[in-house]
């Protein structure tokens, strides 16, 4: 079988590169063509588009560079009619995916969406044409079949791939990994500031201004495969800091408190058991439209699943100095601390088990050979 995947970001390049395993288990003469990143590359198939060059963050940015965005899709819809996949499968990067989608459909593909957009999160009216452009839709969040149920489209809620993808890290050398990247004996606390250049731009800044306040701490950057450590020099100037790229699952697994970007890694942190502070602050226009859009109690997975305040969020405004000083002390509290890892057991119970990569393999394998 033929199969055409459409990934962007590095939480979607993890979660292709682990359903692309599973298909070449399902189907041992999968041909996989892809939108991607470096570990679906290490799997196997063909890379079409590195999403490097596709990474364009908030409502101004895209629009700002709208040429190139077209161009994208252009390419891609040609892409796609000479490969004449079984079956395309979009992964999140819903601003992209819903309009290929919406054109693979009138062209007669199968369409199968894995980790979906969040429609719940703003702009439900999207449901329509995922209802009208998607033949399966597979869904990670346990609320997110109840949303979908009330639009009356029938989703799969097949787990969070992020516990698949913890568990079986490797765990080479890891008890070493303080002493490769020459960390000390200080308890260290993970900065974890996107991926992007806008929001890395925005936030490390305000994270590293806490270094002098907690000096019997390690503080160390969890660089992003995306950008290079030339970029994150010129916002850390001076300060003792350390900085390990591409290495977060390892770094968060020896970590005792994390300052988070709000996105996919404040679940990361929570399933590593690591105490954190949830941080966002984008462009003043970008955040302007964003907030009167999106109708959610709060931004981050961690809380969003367990429908209640667990990690403390502070957005825009709120997100100072100040401010970071005074709830990163509540997390190094003995106390506040026991009472959150209580709460990550109880959100990794709700997000099922292992296997949600497997499962969706399974099922696109199945569906598009009958």
């Amino acid at each position: 079988m033929k199969y055409y995947i459409i990934a962007g970001e590095a939480s979607g390049d993890l979660h292709g590169s682990n359903l692309m395993k599973e298909l070449y288990k399902e189907d041992v003469q999968a041909a996989i063509r892809f939108w991607g990143g470096d570990l679906m590359q290490n799997v196997g198939g063909t890379l079409v588009s590195h999403y490097k060059e596709r990474a364009f963050m908030g409502f101004f940015e895209v629009l700002k560079n709208l040429s190139k965005v077209l161009g994208f899709m252009k390419f891609c819809k040609k892409d796609i009619a000479q490969f004449k996949p079984d079956v395309l499968i979009f992964i999140d990067n819903s601003g992209f995916n819903l309009r290929i989608a919406k054109w693979a459909k009138q062209q007669g593909f199968k369409t199968n969406y894995y980790i979906s957009p969040q429609v719940w999160a703003s702009r439900a009216g999207r449901i329509k044409d995922i209802k009208r452009d998607i033949d399966k839709m597979f869904v990670i969040l346990p609320f997110e079949k109840e949303f979908y149920k009330k639009y009356n489209f029938e989703v799969s809620f097949v787990g969070h791939p992020l516990i698949d993808a913890i568990a079986d890290r490797n765990q080479t050398g890891i008890f070493k990994f303080r002493e490769e990247h020459n960390l000390g004996t200080k308890p260290i606390i993970a900065l974890l500031p996107g991926s992007r250049k806008q929001e890395i731009t925005k936030m490390l800044s305000v994270m590293l201004s806490l270094v002098d306040d907690f000096k019997e701490y390690e503080f160390v950057i969890a660089g992003a495969p995306s950008q290079d450590f030339s970029f994150y020099q010129q916002i850390i100037g001076d300060r003792k800091v350390s900085f390990i790229n591409n290495k977060t699952y390892d770094l968060l697994s020896i970590s005792f408190a994390a300052l988070v970007a709000s996105g996919t890694a404040t679940l990361e942190t929570a399933l590593f058991k690591v105490p954190q502070v949830v941080c966002y602050k984008g462009g003043t226009i970008s955040y302007q439209i964003a907030k009167r859009i999106i109708t959610l109690k709060f931004i981050s997975l961690v809380n969003l699943i367990m429908d209640k305040e667990v990690v403390i969020e502070l957005i825009q405004n709120n997100f100072t100095k100040e401010k970071l000083v005074v709830e990163l002390r509540k997390i190094l509290d003995p106390e506040k601390r026991e009472k959150l890892f209580l709460e990550y057991f109880e959100l990794e119970k709700i997000l099922g088990g292992k296997g949600a990569s497997k499962k969706v393999a399974k099922t696109i394998y199945e569906n598009v050979k009958n």
